[in-house]
């Protein structure tokens, strides 16, 4: 049946609701968002690109839930609002990437939260959505994270090392290593860090860095890049603030400066 709802801003999405019943799906994810309109939204066209849904109304919940999972099947992405009373959406995406780094989060956020997004980005989200939002864009958003989340899982196909400098790169196992440690790596970092070490030298732009990392159906702009390069320089250099592996090309973008 025709359904419809109000995403913020006064924007209105219909929406086909689809019975369940079509077999257990292998993409399972948590969302947890404290108004009842949006998240029955959310859900709804989550469950219609065939994901298995789990949904709460707060942070405190959605911990639980998260943490029940662990012992039987993980999710492979969580859906978290920022603004909820309690335990809001920034808290909750620390605890949980302290506890997974295999998880891929995306929060929900309005036009207003720019520095929570980028605190959010900072402390281990993926992505985020603004709200108003599509159900086009919402579904291409989680399954692009959903891609990625699989790909780390399987291993990929093949696989081989990869090797910069004191840097090594295993694309089988999806490890990156820094004199032999293992780096503390999202699966964004790794791939970005996978990135760079297979185009040593060369000045990649941002949106080339988007697009393979992303995807080319993006929604958002590229300061997702910037920050998560930030982020990145934080483990993998010796002075974050003097970076020497990741080097910025002023005006353009970053380049892997290590040689072989």
């Amino acid at each position: 049946m025709k359904e419809s709802v109000q995403i913020g801003e006064n924007e209105t999405f219909k929406y086909t609701f689809v019975r369940e019943g079509h077999g257990k799906s292998l993409k399972k994810i948590l969302v947890c968002e404290d108004e009842d309109a949006i998240r029955d939204f959310v859900v709804i066209n989550l469950k219609r690109a065939d994901y298995e849904v789990v949904d709460v109304n707060s942070g405190e919940a959605a911990f639980i839930e998260f943490k029940k999972a662990l012992d039987d099947r993980p999710f492979d992405v969580a859906l978290l609002d920022i603004m909820m009373p309690g335990m809001d959406g920034t808290e909750l995406c620390r605890k949980i990437r302290d506890e997974s780094k295999s998880i891929g989060i995306i929060m929900l956020s309005a036009k207003s939260q720019e520095m929570d997004k980028i605190t959010c980005l900072t402390i281990g989200a993926d992505d985020y959505v603004t709200k108003p939002f599509s159900p086009s864009e919402l579904v291409a958003r989680v399954d692009a994270i959903y891609r990625r989340v699989n790909l780390n899982v399987s291993g990929g196909a093949g696989g081989s090392e990869l090797v910069s400098g004191l840097f090594a790169v295993n694309t089988r196992s999806r490890v990156i290593t820094k004199n032999g440690e293992q780096l503390d790596l999202t699966q964004v970092e790794y791939q970005i860090m996978e990135y760079f070490i297979k185009n040593v030298g060369v000045a990649l732009d941002r949106k080339s860095i988007l697009i393979h990392i992303w995807g080319d159906k993006y929604y958002g702009d590229d300061k997702i890049v910037d920050v998560n390069i930030r982020r990145l320089r934080m483990k993998v250099e010796d002075d974050p603030s003097s970076p020497v592996y990741i080097q910025t090309v002023w005006g353009y973008g970053y380049k892997w400066a290590v040689d072989n």
